[in-house]
């Protein structure tokens, strides 16, 4: 029988009570095959703790979900601050949930070196996408990580797919020569860009413009649609300068307005028209294969660093170094070396 008693405050407490609950690998591999967001977040946040349990759990979830089948595509979405990337993704994303597909947004806000925090703004910013039951937005601090990318982003790739969502939208806390890692974890490479930001070969330095599948310039609207015109012709003249890509894709530059919602749904043809193109000459899976052995080196270098990290002679030699460093007795580069050199005499 119900008890009519139970207060609003009763409610709270079960539900703070079911929040604080520990789940095992097996619940939340369960409630992610079965496309719980609530279960999927907890999964991310899991992949994203450095506890060494947390640890050891996220890839009892990680293993389970591998085994899950997907069809999914990876796009890569980046572009200099205030190119319009949330909104071009909010679009981009409403559009996809239109025609029936499952879209997952990992969105990356960038760390502060100063109080280690993120905004992690990006579901206000995509506040109708947010609703939509079809899609899933999980914004995540880049932490130390110089890739643009969040250092879990793979993991939370795998993760999502295993949710069912088939479309990936990873987008990266800006543009440079550093900030290409993205392109490492997704099939397809989008670089926004908008038009009369100053002299468009310097505006984008050489490495990023060559992993670009597709060049986007964004906001071609009102007064900026003819500026938008001319920028597209002289992206695809400075195109032409970069050698071909080895899967004999000619990357394409489009104009688009996420404000208008024009060029967005032409954007999508032409990713599906290069997965289509890879999957033919057998990139897609070449790529793919590719990725996870990225994944797994970059594994390895998270491992040998917690390894170290966590050794007590580690810390204290460490610490006694960096004593010496700021007296200046020695060199940050001699140190270094002085210090692996002892802790792998102890291994």
């Amino acid at each position: 029988m119900a008890d009519d008693n139970k207060t609003p405050w009763d409610t709270i407490s079960k539900i703070k009570a079911l929040r604080k609950k520990e789940l095992s690998a097996d619940a939340l591999a369960k409630g992610i095959f079965d496309g719980n967001k609530a279960m999927l977040a907890k999964a991310i946040t899991l992949l994203e703790s450095t506890r060494t349990a947390h640890f050891e759990k996220a890839n009892a979830v990680i293993e389970k979900c591998l085994s899950r089948p997907t069809d999914s595509i990876r796009v890569g979405i980046t572009g200099v601050p205030g190119v319009g990337k949330s909104s071009f993704i909010e679009t981009l994303g409403k559009t996809l949930t239109d025609q029936g597909n499952k879209v997952a947004v990992l969105a990356v806000d960038p760390t502060s070196s100063l109080s280690k925090g993120s905004i992690l703004g990006d579901k206000t910013r995509m506040e109708t996408l947010a609703k939509d039951p079809n899609a899933f937005i999980r914004p995540s601090p880049s932490g130390t990580s110089l890739g643009g990318v969040a250092q879990k982003t793979r993991e939370s790739i795998m993760l999502c797919e295993a949710a069912g969502y088939n479309v990936i939208l990873v987008e990266t806390v800006g543009v440079g020569q550093s900030e290409i890692a993205v392109h490492s974890m997704v099939d397809f490479f989008l670089l926004l860009k908008l038009s009369g930001a100053g002299d468009e070969l310097q505006g984008i330095k050489r490495g990023i413009m060559e992993m670009a599948d597709a060049i986007a310039i964004n906001k071609a609207d009102g007064n900026n649609l003819e500026h938008a015109k001319l920028a597209v012709t002289e992206f695809s003249r400075a195109l032409h300068l970069y050698p071909p890509k080895a899967n004999g894709w000619i990357p394409k530059v489009m104009q688009c307005s996420a404000l208008e919602k024009t060029g967005i749904a032409e954007i999508w043809e032409m990713v599906q028209q290069f997965v289509e193109h890879n999957k033919e000459n057998g990139f897609f899976e070449k790529n793919r294969q590719q990725q996870n052995k990225n994944w797994f080196l970059q594994t390895v270098d998270e491992y040998i660093k917690q390894f170290f990290h966590q050794k007590e002679t580690f810390k204290t030699e460490q610490a006694k170094l960096l004593r010496e460093i700021e007296g200046n007795k020695i060199s940050p580069f001699y140190a270094a070396k002085i210090l692996l050199d002892k802790i792998t005499k102890e291994l």
